[in-house]
């Protein structure tokens, strides 16, 4: 599917192949945006924009939104100003986007055509206005939505961003944490002199813009009032519309006398609202800028005031913590809980990959609950010495010099982190950088999370401590090939050899039995191949790569013999891979092998597994 560039255009989708529009006839169209990003529905239009659903073919096809601009200028000089103008303010929509996870992402920007361009997250969840349409809200509900939306929109404002737009259906609630995202952020501006001096392309909405707003002189308050007005709108169920002179007509807002009728229509309804949240609207609904409140944090001071139900205190202390950005580590290490045991089935194979022993075994570990569905099973491993890396006569240099590590107990991820476990992690309190919920190609709760950065796993780790009070980490890559081996030598931990029974890999060579019809292309369910190491460890081997905390180091020379993470001389923009993937041959699945990867991604299709000291 193409676009047509053309703004005046009624209909600007068209077939693959076209060279014009079948609708307008202009010929300033492509078959990807900037040979990267396909359209695939029109979401919305209005103004001088419009907003598609898309998807990234560079990212493996992962769902995005594009809104598209058509400045209103002419010249060369103009457009080359307008298009200026456009990059300072995606900018500062990056930044936003990178500090609050209730904000999408900006993923990108450009010029093509006729058209100005931003790429951002896509959101999976209803809009407010899609759960309005089917009942409309509380006041408990309200005062819930004011806790989650003002600590974002101080947010926004101490950024000096104005959002421009706020209503219902620029609320999105995520399917992952139920929590509010204002998205739409297409219209936001930049306060600053240059901005308030050049007011051709106002706006707003009718029905949720203030008058000063409308005027061209949009301020902070001018998102208090559309939040305002949200508000009344959502616990009334009544909607703006337009009769055919353009006017709203809703029985809502008393135009003659600048009045909001809000709580008339709900007592002619029989609804009641208590006075304190009755008072904190009216005062959101105040027509002159200076009579409103004058930031997000004096109406957040108010809701917190309002004495509340047990959980709506907790609701909104939780938001107050949002607002105040107390994002400080655990206090303490909390010891660890009892140990329970847990059996398993250990197996092993002959060089043809004929099944030589299959024992029952049993280990010890915790499970660290993440929600009320999902925990963490994080297995016991006993201390020991082994031989690091590779003989002369297996494997490349890079893992060699083989030599001595002594580890001390810990405890690892019986399993690489699901996406279930990602996503339920990825809701908690953002500590330095926003977390997609979901970044994985190929789908499933149950499967890994894969397509994440070194960064984003160590942000899983931080978060994931401050919410359990336990230390949690990635392992260094000692411990990650102690914990593969198992007290094994051999290039696997199943024997010299595996197959398509045992991992998930790619095709056949050297290490695996030719099979390639078993050959899957995707990721499995952890555990899905029910035989773990002597260790209790299950996907060791393929499956996904998974990142450990140190530096890159082209060989073993001068590693440390004690297990811990080696930083010194190392790439710190390159961290260490283990374990091999499903895309990548067996030979790159042994328990010696290595490999890494930029620690802000590169190569994306790397997991990884979850770390505790044991003392």
């Amino acid at each position: 599917m193409q676009i047509c560039q053309n703004p005046n255009c009624s209909n600007p989708f068209n077939p693959d192949g076209n060279r014009f529009c079948i609708s307008c006839g202009q010929s300033s169209f492509g078959k990807l945006l900037r040979n990267r990003y396909r359209v695939l529905i029109l979401l919305g239009e209005g103004g001088f924009s419009r907003t598609y659903a898309a998807e990234d073919a560079d990212r493996l096809n992962a769902p995005c939104v594009i809104k598209q601009f058509f400045p209103q200028v002419q010249g060369t000089v103009q457009r080359a100003k307008a298009a200026e103008f456009f990059r300072e303010e995606a900018f500062r929509l990056y930044e936003l986007g990178e500090n609050h996870t209730q904000i999408p992402r900006l993923l990108a920007y450009f010029e093509q055509g006729l058209s100005l361009y931003l790429v951002q997250e896509f959101i999976q969840g209803k809009t407010l206005l899609q759960e309005v349409k089917q009942q409309p809200f509380s006041e408990a509900q309200i005062r819930q939505l004011l806790a989650d939306l003002l600590p974002v929109l101080e947010f926004v404002h101490s950024h000096n961003v104005i959002h421009r737009d706020i209503k219902p259906e620029n609320i999105i609630r995520r399917d992952t944490d139920g929590k509010p995202v204002l998205i739409d952020f297409g219209g936001a501006k930049q306060v600053t002199q240059t901005s308030l001096a050049r007011q051709a392309t106002v706006i707003y909405t009718i029905g949720y813009a203030p008058a000063e707003q409308m005027a061209g002189f949009a301020c902070n308050g001018s998102d208090l009032y559309a939040l305002g007005v949200t508000c009344a709108r959502l616990l009334t169920q009544c909607l703006p519309s337009q009769d055919s002179f353009g006017s709203i007509n809703d029985g809502l807002y008393d135009a003659m006398n600048g009045k909001w009728l809000w709580q008339e229509y709900l007592q002619n309804k029989g609804i009641t609202i208590g006075d304190d949240l009755g008072k904190i609207l009216d005062k959101l609904l105040k027509n002159l800028p200076s009579e409103r409140y004058q930031s997000a944090a004096a109406v957040f001071n108010d809701l917190m005031s309002i004495k509340t139900s047990t959980t709506e205190t907790q609701i909104i202390e939780t938001a107050q913590t949002t607002l105040l950005q107390l994002q400080t580590p655990p206090k303490s290490n909390l010891p660890l809980p009892p140990l329970q045991t847990f059996e398993f089935e250990v197996l092993t194979v002959d060089t043809v990959g004929t099944e030589v022993s299959r024992d029952r075994s049993c280990a010890k570990f915790f499970a660290e609950e993440l929600s009320h569905s999902v925990n963490i099973e994080m297995v016991a491993i006993p201390g020991g010495t082994f031989m690091m890396g590779s003989p002369t006569v297996e494997g490349d240099a890079d893992e060699r010099p083989q030599h001595q590590v002594t580890i001390e107990p810990f405890l690892i991820g019986k399993f690489p982190v699901t996406q279930a476990q990602w996503r339920v992690v990825a809701a908690l309190p953002k500590v330095k950088q926003t977390l997609n919920p979901h970044p994985s190609k190929f789908k499933g709760v149950n499967r890994p999370v894969e397509n994440v950065s070194w960064h984003e796993a160590v942000e899983f780790c931080v978060r994931l401590s401050q919410k359990t009070g336990r230390k949690y980490r990635l392992p260094s890559e000692a411990e990650w090939e102690y914990a593969c081996r198992a007290g094994t030598t051999t290039s696997f931990h199943f024997g010299e050899t595996i197959t398509p029974d045992l991992v998930t890999c790619s095709s056949s060579d050297t290490y695996s039995v030719d099979t390639k019809t078993r050959y899957r292309k995707e990721t499995t369910d952890v555990g899905s191949f029910l035989v773990a190491n002597a260790f209790g460890l299950y996907d060791m081997h393929g499956l996904v790569w998974e990142w450990c905390a140190d530096a890159w180091h082209n060989n073993y020379h001068g590693a440390p013999a004690d297990g811990s993470v080696w930083e010194v001389g190392g790439d710190v923009h390159r961290r260490v891979l283990r374990g091999g993937s499903w895309s990548f041959s067996a030979e790159l699945c042994r328990s010696a092998s290595r490999s890494w990867n930029e620690s802000d991604g590169g190569l994306r299709v790397c997991g990884f597994r979850v770390v505790l000291s044991a003392t």
